[in-house]
């Protein structure tokens, strides 16, 4: 089952994985396969070639999942189905059967940027297993380079715009198409047109929590509401949580999970801002864009390392902040800080060494990202480097077009 937000690369990477071989490959946003599909789901897939690969498998609902579940359960051959979808398989409220036990999942995101460049992605091994590894390479991007990355985001049809008119209209039909189909599917919607502007809140309080409440006063809706619409964006990958890492280390810490908007770009849309506007010396959008930006690689990256690891940040209320954490399932960790700023400054990372020095043997390392060239070891276990260290360094001109790009 690959899962992952609307325009992601999905379709085209399965059509890529069926040419050359057996199977049929079916795409339930054709209306007359899904009236087939809803009719009589049972024939749908008994009358095809193996493997069937259907796009967008959650249109036709619960019928055809019980069909494939009775198929696979009278012949456990592997790989008999390749299944998609723009909806989180396992939230989708009008889809009761899970597949358990008889499914894969793979969360397929936006490019990568390590993907654009022709990396390997395995910076989440790397880090753990040598964390000096980022000092290797010339970092080459420019503060400038960074903003028009982080403005543009990731979505395959978006990298290859120049336009902003065109990014913008792209970004408004996008959202226009998730929230009127994809999200009307299964639930009931009465204010639609709150949508957008939930989402817009999201972007803007990127970093701080998310008062349920206090959005539902911006919006003039109940609480209850603002919950439901936001679990519903969360299952059209719209938006994503870190939660919250604690360890005992204070009886302080604050529990709440941070929320992201899934693309910097979709975020700058939300925000109205572009990359002229983020040029300017302390604008105030900046942080909360480069903060998304990384959440967004985060997750891809995580989905690449060779074991689970989980995105998580860390807050108490003494006022000790560490953007992300990454956590494997042996307890050992890597903190990671994100500053808007060409020129970051020991004093940086010191919540970094709190944790550091709390920790001992489970800390491997904490890293202060920024936007500037600097890229050194400052103390033990603590490295401040720039951005580019999530795509091994790759200079601004390895980046390929959406078009050039093969998705691993």
């Amino acid at each position: 089952m690959v899962n992952g937000p609307r325009q992601s690369g999905k379709t085209t990477l399965l059509k890529s994985c069926h040419t050359g071989m057996d199977g049929v490959f079916v795409t339930l946003d054709d209306p007359a396969q899904l009236s087939i599909a809803r009719d009589d789901p049972l024939s749908f897939v008994r009358r095809r070639t193996k493997p069937v690969i259907i796009d967008e498998i959650q249109r036709a609902g619960d019928p055809l999942i019980l069909a494939i579940k009775q198929m696979v359960d009278d012949d456990w051959s592997p790989g008999q189905f390749v299944l998609s979808g723009s909806t989180r398989f396992l939230s989708v409220p009008t889809l009761s059967e899970s597949l358990a036990g008889r499914v894969a999942f793979v969360d397929l995101w936006p490019f990568a940027m390590s993907e654009r460049t022709g990396g390997d992605g395995r910076i989440c091994d790397q880090i753990f297993e040598e964390p000096g590894s980022v000092l290797a390479g010339d970092p080459s991007w420019t503060r400038e380079d960074y903003i028009r990355l982080i403005c543009q985001g990731s979505y395959p049809e978006v990298v290859r715009l120049s336009s902003r008119t065109a990014i913008r209209s792209w970004f408004r039909g996008y959202l226009d198409t998730v929230i009127s189909r994809d999200i009307r599917e299964f639930a009931q919607i009465h204010k639609a047109q709150a949508i957008p502007d939930l989402i817009a809140l999201v972007a803007a309080n990127t970093g701080g929590q998310l008062v349920v409440s206090r959005v539902a006063n911006r919006l003039g809706l109940d609480a209850a509401t603002v919950r439901s619409y936001l679990a519903y964006l969360e299952t059209v990958f719209l938006v994503a949580s870190a939660p919250a890492w604690s360890n005992n280390l204070s009886s302080r810490v604050t529990h709440a999970p941070k929320t992201y908007v899934t693309d910097s770009g979709l975020a700058a849309y939300l925000l109205d801002a572009d990359p002229e506007m983020l040029l300017v010396p302390g604008h105030p959008g900046l942080g909360e864009l480069l903060e998304t930006f990384v959440f967004a690689e985060l997750l891809k990256l995580t989905g690449f390392a060779a074991r689970e690891t989980a995105v998580r940040h860390y807050r108490d209320r003494d006022k000790r902040e560490i953007d992300f954490i990454l956590e494997r399932r042996d307890g050992r960790l890597i903190g990671i800080e994100v500053k808007a700023s060409a020129t970051p400054k020991s004093e940086d990372a010191k919540h970094l060494r709190w944790l550091r020095d709390h920790l001992g043997d489970r800390f491997v390392a904490g890293y202060v990202l920024h936007l500037g060239t600097t890229n050194l070891a400052s103390g033990e276990k603590i490295f401040i480097t720039p951005l580019s260290a999530l795509w091994g360094h790759a200079p601004p001109g390895s980046v390929l077009p959406s078009r050039n790009t093969t998705r691993r």
